[in-house]
């Protein structure tokens, strides 16, 4: 059988308790042919993550495992399945969710090396979780609802999302029409509220957000400010579309004001430079004790043609952050411009989680239908958490596979053919042995096996 390492996305549903716990969300149905709902969605995310791009390529997947995990269900019974998520029952998945999570961070911390703690320009941000935020396109070739033209000039949809950097899951995904601003509060307060409940609240201490310049409004950044309390600390980086106080200010600057800045390594970049910018542009409305750093580099070809009179006199390319970080706790020398504006380029791997949930079902959307595109995101999602879950908890320690692509992972593992064979009353997958993955999969399996199991 074709795709046999999909064993692996079933066993760690079964044992992190996810497939129970969406099993207690749906009462049992009375008839023969009655499809467990946990079960579709369980395989549907786990067809996804193997490659599948549609309903109906969900169905034959799953039927060619149908010795493996039981019948299949067909491309109807998935797309009942979809439109029967409204939002009460999102919200209960969500819950479960969280509970499901609290119970793989905490193997996590039990596993070598520990919780994954980023490290940034040479220092580890131990014990602070970062939630990256961003938004991006799923185009659309025929009309569905919700399709509509982008701010790009393509025609489709417009998810925002937040993802841990920590681990790389995507903590919550929401759809929106394709004409949904860049900027709009509400959508980033909402997916905001709904990330952090799924971050279990041994690690909601000490936070760290990181946006882009859609995210520079007043209410967003007050919003932030808010949710620091006694018991949590919320830190943020959000761009700064530059103004001509800006500019004004930029021009204020003493030569020495400018430092090299670092990379990801903590070396210094010669020819790019840091300075603060904080207290030289008078601004209202803004939190008390925001700062901003603002960073120069030699203008790249496809940016002259929109430099501003000061770039060009200048030869000179500006971006700014701003940040209410004065000092990051355990973290010596957090305050400074230069590692402050390495940890907000960092910024930059959400692309790459991007381009993984692209790649695992979020490149197009498979239906006309709003509500079944929502639960296709949804099981995409889940289909995510399983993959990073498996690679953090099972692969860690294997060639680079901790953060493998989904194509890598799916090359190596998940596309793996074997043999199904019984005797003795068992059944037995049989491996290729020359395959060069071959005791990477029996190695993950063993470790799946000896999880203890949510109780």
């Amino acid at each position: 059988m074709g795709h046999a390492g999909a064993v692996l996305l079933h066993k760690l549903a079964d044992r992190v308790g996810l497939t129970a716990a969406l099993g207690g969300l749906w009462p049992g149905g009375q008839s023969a042919t009655w499809r467990d709902r946990a079960h579709v969605l369980v395989t549907l995310a786990a067809a996804i993550t193997c490659g599948a791009r549609s309903l109906l390529e969900a169905e034959r997947l799953q039927a060619h495992h149908a010795v493996l995990f039981g019948a299949a269900p067909s491309d109807s019974t998935i797309h009942r399945t979809l439109a029967g998520l409204d939002e009460p029952m999102l919200a209960r998945i969500a819950k479960m969710r969280a509970r499901v999570r609290r119970h793989v961070w905490q193997l996590l911390h039990l596993r070598p090396g520990g919780f994954p703690w980023l490290t940034v320009a040479g220092k580890r941000l131990r014990g602070w979780i970062v939630i990256d935020i961003d938004a991006t396109i799923i185009t659309s070739a025929s009309d569905k609802i919700g399709a509509a033209v982008t701010f790009k000039k393509t025609y489709g949809f417009h998810p925002l999302a937040c993802w841990c950097a920590n681990t790389q899951e995507a903590l919550a995904i929401l759809l929106r029409p394709g004409n949904a601003g860049s900027n709009t509060v509400a959508d980033h307060l909402r997916v905001l509220r709904d990330a952090l409940a799924q971050i279990p609240n041994s690690c909601q201490a000490k936070i760290l957000v990181r946006v882009d310049g859609a995210g520079a409004t007043h209410d967003l950044l007050a919003h932030l400010e808010k949710l620091n309390t006694a018991r949590r600390t919320v830190r943020y980086l959000v761009g700064w579309t530059i103004t001509d106080l800006d500019e004004q200010a930029i021009a204020r600057l003493p030569a020495t004001a400018w430092t090299d800045s670092l990379d990801q390594n903590g070396d210094l970049q010669p020819g790019y430079h840091v300075a603060e910018l904080t207290g030289l542009n008078q601004r209202t409305g803004w939190p008390d004790g925001m700062r901003l750093l603002v960073r120069r580099v030699r203008p790249s070809a496809r940016h002259r043609k929109n430099l501003t009179a000061l770039e060009m006199r200048t030869g000179w390319k500006y971006s700014i952050v701003v940040t209410n970080i004065g000092r990051m706790w355990g973290i010596a020398g957090s305050h400074h411009p230069q590692w402050l504006d390495a940890l907000a380029r960092a910024h930059a791997v959400v692309e790459d989680r991007v381009r993984a949930g692209k790649a695992m079902g979020l490149r197009n959307l498979p239906s006309k239908n709003w509500t079944v595109n929502a639960g296709w995101v949804l099981a995409a999602n889940l289909g995510q958490d399983l993959d990073c879950w498996l690679r953090l908890l099972t692969l860690h320690d294997q060639d680079d596979l901790e953060h493998a692509e989904p194509n890598t992972m799916r090359y190596r593992l998940y596309h793996l053919p074997a043999r199904l064979a019984a005797h003795a009353r068992r059944r037995h997958l049989r491996i290729e042995r020359t395959w060069p993955w071959a005791q990477t999969f029996a190695l993950a399996w063993q470790r799946l096996i000896d999880l203890p199991a949510l109780t």
